[in-house]
């Protein structure tokens, strides 16, 4: 006989055995229940892989399609609302389950992306970043691996926060600069990249620092969300042997993404309707907005 879960969606549903975050408890007899393959879930329910009610069922389906809407609309409108997607998807699923699947979603809203911005990117802005993601995906890597979900998330929420309001108030008081910015010097790049790196390891949050990355570089909304998209598609796709390796990947996940797949294509649509009519300036407060409320999120989920 298979386990089962009562209660309602939130930090977890319950099992007889205690809050599981969404899992159950199997009979012995069964094996392990994350293990079967994409063609045996045979229901929605399972599919998540877990035991609901309808109701149940229902609820956490309309959160996932609410964050797949998000994915598509972060990655060709305003890239901080990305995060909200990440907290949606951690109050249905655990964890570090979430992170794995929405890795998935956001790959596919990288590629239409790319698609739709291929040409607006600046490569060189990207090429300054690439020395320090491979430490920085390693340093997430090993952060996963022996520091608590909760203490990374409100550990970033906290320093993105802080670099945020920090952008927010240098642009308040003083005006923006003529011409094209000076490039940060390498050290500055270097860090950047390890901090994009680990943050999309751990959390799947680096959009709070691409944004503030490169609006410190001046670049206008069109540029910004084509670079965003190239580099965003690149450095998820390495994320995914690092979390076939930490044992996060499975069949499963990659069907689960592909059924949110839809509500990804409309909040694409949504985005690239909506950024024709946001003016410059109006962009740059709305993503950094966007930023605050990602850092704020994390700070409580």
């Amino acid at each position: 006989m298979r386990g089962s879960v009562t209660g309602t969606p939130g930090r977890g549903w319950r099992t007889p055995q205690g809050t599981a975050a969404l899992r159950y408890s199997p009979a012995p007899s069964e094996g392990p229940r994350w293990t079967f393959p994409a063609e045996e879930a045979t229901t929605s329910a399972e599919l998540l892989g877990l035991e609901l009610t309808p109701a149940q069922a229902l609820l956490a389906w309309s959160l996932l399609a609410l964050a797949a809407v998000g994915v598509g609309f972060a990655k060709t409108a305003i890239g901080g609302v990305g995060t909200l997607a990440v907290a949606l998807f951690a109050l249905v699923l655990p964890a570090r389950e979430s992170t794995a699947a929405l890795l998935l979603v956001l790959i596919i809203g990288d590629v239409l992306a790319v698609l739709r911005y291929h040409r607006d990117v600046d490569w060189r802005l990207i090429r300054g970043l690439v020395p320090g993601l491979l430490p920085g995906l390693l340093l997430g890597t090993a952060l996963l691996a022996v520091v608590s979900d909760v203490g990374l998330q409100r550990g970033i929420g906290a320093i993105l926060l802080v670099l945020t309001l920090l952008q927010l108030v240098l642009r308040w008081r003083r005006p923006a600069p003529e011409g094209d910015p000076r490039p940060w010097p390498w050290p500055a790049r270097l860090g950047v990249g390890t901090a994009a790196g680990a943050t999309t390891m751990v959390a799947n949050a680096a959009g709070p620092v691409m944004t503030l990355y490169l609006l410190g570089q001046g670049v206008d909304k069109r540029r910004f969300i084509g670079t965003n998209a190239w580099f965003f598609l690149g450095i998820n796709l390495c994320k995914v042997p690092f979390s076939v390796g930490l044992g996060l990947l499975e069949w499963r996940l990659l069907l689960l993404a592909l059924v949110l797949a839809p509500g990804v294509l409309l909040g694409a649509f949504i985005g690239t309707r909506l950024i024709r009519r946001i003016p410059q300036r109006a962009f740059e407060l709305a993503v950094l907005g966007a930023a605050t409320v990602s850092a704020v999120v994390l700070l409580v989920s």
